[in-house]
């Protein structure tokens, strides 16, 4: 990560949520804030309007849709009496600026550097983050999750709903699982967490091992390679261990029913990546 740009892998996610936009219709997320918090470069190669093959589809499809389930869970939560909103590894996604809830308060970590650049785009597209957005500076490798939201303000007696999403398979496994701890000590009876991770591929899914190799090598190749894959097995132990009452973990044949079935431009997920929802 250079001084001056945030993640390469954040920027690219931001790229693909924005070329969802436009290239699949209709939107499985609806963003209309993603091309604003682009590059001037980012903004000009959306609008040239590439596509890509299949596998730069199937990855666009997993972005779009790991949105969605995020923001539908913090809908239901908000009905329930969530008032506050954690957004780990925040990158430039738009949800603050769209924030649709008057009463919830939206709780934005990331890496300073990531934050810094974003304010930059935001500032750029003649917006401003609402008051009820707070930016908590985190560097997950050096730093706890749990002071630095302390130290913002965040109420950890109250009911949470989190989102940790396209984060895991780059921190360490330790890592990963004190956050999970955290996120289990915090969301209360009516919040929850939404994350997202890769899972090991059997030996006979070829499809997906080659895949998740080609996805592992463009990533390695800007500095952020992957350093966690988990199984669905591993991650419903572990959360129930860490007191979550309830693991919804959606593969990608159980996302593409829900979200993309009988769609026109045959939109779908393929690879090895996982949603889940616990609580």
């Amino acid at each position: 990560m250079r001084d001056d740009s945030p993640s390469r892998t954040a920027a690219g996610v931001a790229f693909r949520r924005a070329q969802h936009q436009v290239l699949d219709q209709p939107p499985v997320f609806v963003d209309r804030l993603a091309r604003a918090l682009l590059s001037t470069e980012a903004q000009a190669r959306l609008d040239s309007r590439p596509a890509g093959g299949l596998m730069s589809s199937a990855l666009r499809a997993f972005l779009a849709v790991r949105s969605r389930v995020a923001e539908d869970a913090v809908a239901e939560a908000v009905r329930a009496g969530v008032r506050q909103y954690v957004v780990l590894g925040a990158g430039l996604d738009t949800f603050a600026l769209r924030n649709p809830y008057p009463a919830l308060r939206v709780y934005e970590v990331d890496h300073p550097r990531t934050q810094a650049w974003k304010a930059t785009r935001i500032a750029a597209a003649g917006l401003a983050l609402p008051p009820l957005t707070t930016l908590v500076p985190v560097d997950f490798e050096r730093q706890t999750v749990a002071r630095e939201l302390a130290l913002h303000g965040f109420d950890a007696g109250a009911p949470t709903a989190i989102s940790w999403l396209g984060v895991v398979p780059y921190l360490e496994a330790e890592t990963v699982w004190e956050t999970l701890g955290w996120a289990a000590s915090v969301v209360g009876d009516t919040g929850h967490i939404v994350f997202d991770y890769a899972s090991r591929p059997r030996w006979w899914q070829v499809g997906q091992r080659l895949a998740l190799r080609r996805l592992a090598r463009r990533v390695s190749s800007v500095g952020e390679p992957f350093r966690t894959l988990l199984t669905p097995v591993e991650v419903s132990r572990r959360l129930t261990t860490l007191g979550f009452a309830s693991v919804a973990d959606l593969d990608p044949g159980a996302l593409n029913a829900e979200y993309f079935a009988g769609r026109a431009d045959r939109l779908r997920l393929v690879g090895s990546g996982h949603v889940v929802v616990a609580r």
